[in-house]
């Protein structure tokens, strides 16, 4: 399946001499010596142990191990094998280092073809073919353990193993280079985003996060398709879905996350025993039945649906509304409560070309004005329509004194475009909100305006513009209210960086 040739500016390496295709375990090697992983020893126990086992192999042992590059110098034969054990090591037994002949002649590579791992059960080092290697192509795996942006890369690969990477992922050129980095670093900040909360944010913003995987999912399929952070990821997926009893969605997450994790160590790992029995009886997880807000079967996946059609319902995608349809206060993707706002960390929503192929939208928070105070800075504390009470300050120039006196009243809505929940230093979490146009204040309470949508909707024959019949003169005097009424025709689904009230301009 391989051989190990000369491989131009690399040295020795393993060489594919046929095709091997994704999914295939390339390799199966024990170790040849074994070194504890942490170096709880004095050099000379440590050179003591190293020295008997080289001596305890065989000849040609011996002169393949000697021949393994060495980075390190060296005074005497056991700072000699301590080198080349350092240059070369690979993980091997609990709590250890190992060399592998065959193993550690497999160079490094940022794209790598193939994923090592040291498979406990078997007690054996494995390697793993992550896509289609073509016969003639040199097998390479990742020497590092996270994943790094390409200066930090060729940095850290130079300080630890003595090479400047010329890899095809180091190799490609500036503007492709940083949108690879920008990848890395859009993929990173959305798992803080997912974990962020822990348990409690899986259980109070399901969506979102549902949502903030989809995105790291598509940078993935972008990026490294066959790595395994893609594995991770739906396993995230799995999490949300069987948290909220959906059975179905969780299903197919967990089958995607298996595949992956087959590919890249086998079916034979305890991590991937482990799955496969979750994946016989997803409901046998843990946290199956802490919600039931999205219950379903396994089997209630819909027939018929195209690819396309299947990956929208799969992550739960909002379908942008057809022309004409108005908007519902009760749509949370739209108009969501605290808990579903993103943090004033994240850039989730702020540039409609900062995350790859995620279709962006507006949205607008809506709270009830429960009471005000204006020491130092205007402050309202507010209640949204989940009933979380949160406290709003403003930070504008003005620090509030710009709004109209008139409609700084208790009982009255606060409506505030693309609001973000932020971590105060000297209160709970609320809302800081600094830019003036950005806020509207109407003569109404939550309660009422929500019902004025659900008249909207249930008449939604009705045009909103002109809405003087079927008996809703009550509600005119409000839609009279051009920001009112754009609430329900606006098209949210359009993303607007500097979108402001009025909205109808």
């Amino acid at each position: 399946m391989y051989e190990i040739q000369d491989v131009p500016g690399k040295g020795k390496g393993l060489v594919a001499t046929q095709a091997i295709p994704k999914g295939t375990r390339i390799l199966s090697e024990k170790p040849i010596i074994t070194v504890p992983e942490h170096m709880t020893m004095s050099s000379e126990q440590l050179a003591t142990l190293i020295s008997k086992q080289v001596d305890a192999l065989s000849k040609n042992h011996q002169q393949e191990f000697l021949a393994l590059r060495n980075i390190h110098t060296f005074n005497d034969v056991g700072q000699k094998y301590l080198g080349i054990i350092r240059t070369n090591g690979l993980p091997a037994n609990d709590g250890e280092g190992g060399i592998f002949l065959q193993a550690c002649r497999i160079n490094h590579a940022c794209d790598n073809n193939a994923q090592k791992n040291w498979n406990e059960n078997i007690k054996r080092h494995t390697v793993h073919a992550l896509r289609d290697i073509e016969k003639g192509e040199e097998i390479t795996i990742y020497y590092m353990g996270a994943d790094r942006d390409r200066e930090t890369r060729i940095r850290k690969l130079q300080e630890q193993f003595k090479f400047i990477c010329s890899c095809g992922l180091c190799s490609l050129p500036p503007d492709q280079s940083q949108e690879s980095d920008r990848r890395l670093e859009q993929i990173n900040h959305l798992e803080d985003l997912i974990r962020k909360g822990g348990l409690m944010g899986i259980l109070s913003t399901p969506l979102q996060k549902l949502h903030y995987v989809d995105q790291q999912v598509r940078l993935y399929n972008e990026r490294f398709p066959n790595g395994r952070g893609l594995a991770r990821a739906y396993l995230s997926a799995a999490e949300i879905a069987i948290a909220h009893g959906d059975l179905a969605r969780a299903q197919i997450f967990v089958d995607r996350a298996l595949g992956g994790r087959i590919c890249a160590e086998g079916d034979d790992t305890d991590d991937v025993i482990e799955l496969k029995a979750l994946a016989h009886k997803v409901s046998q997880d843990e946290l199956h039945g802490l919600s039931m807000k999205w219950k379903t079967a396994v089997n209630d996946v819909p027939h018929g649906l195209d690819p396309a059609d299947l990956e929208d319902w799969l992550w739960r995608r909002e379908k942008p509304r057809q022309p004409g349809q108005l908007a519902g206060l009760r749509d949370r993707t739209t108009f969501p409560a605290f808990l579903g706002l993103p943090h004033d960390e994240s850039y989730y929503f702020d540039d409609p070309n900062e995350l790859a192929g995620h279709s962006r939208r507006n949205w607008c928070f809506l709270a009830e004005i429960q009471h005000v105070t204006a020491f130092n800075r205007l402050h309202f504390e507010i209640k949204d329509v989940q009933g979380e009470t949160l406290p709003l300050f403003f930070y504008t120039d003005s620090r509030g004194m710009e709004l109209d006196r008139a409609l700084v009243k208790e009982g009255f809505t606060v409506a505030i475009l693309q609001a973000k929940q932020h971590s105060f230093m000297f209160d709970r979490p609320g809302i800081r909100h600094e830019q003036p146009s950005r806020i509207k204040i109407f003569p109404v309470s939550l309660d009422k305006l929500m019902a004025l949508s659900d008249r909207i909707q249930q008449f939604s024959d009705c045009q909103v513009a002109r809405w003087n019949k079927n008996g809703h003169k009550a509600d005119c005097k409000l839609l009279k209210d051009e920001d009112l009424r754009s609430l329900f025709t606006n098209d949210w689904d359009k993303f607007e960086s500097g979108i402001q009230f009025p909205l109808s301009k």
